[in-house]
């Protein structure tokens, strides 16, 4: 990964945890549940009420992603 958008992806990361201090909590504790067969949905709406939604069943590979993600959020 290129060191530079990681660097600037540290800030970013910190001023979400700022404005949504639910969201990393939730994240944290949704990891607990994710295996592999598990499905993921993301649904989004915007301000005119119109939405759209995805869902992708967990494989093994995906594991390893959300692993290193969870040490990014904040220990419980």
């Amino acid at each position: 990964m290129n060191p530079i958008a990681m660097m600037r992806f540290k800030p970013l990361l910190e001023k979400f945890k700022d404005n949504h201090p639910k969201m990393p909590m939730f994240f944290a504790a949704a990891s607990d549940y994710i295996e592999e067969g598990s499905i993921m949905e993301l649904n989004i709406q915007n301000s005119e009420g119109k939405s759209i939604c995805t869902n992708i069943r967990v494989t093994k590979d995906d594991i390893e992603l959300i692993e290193a993600l969870k040490e990014m959020l904040p220990k419980k």
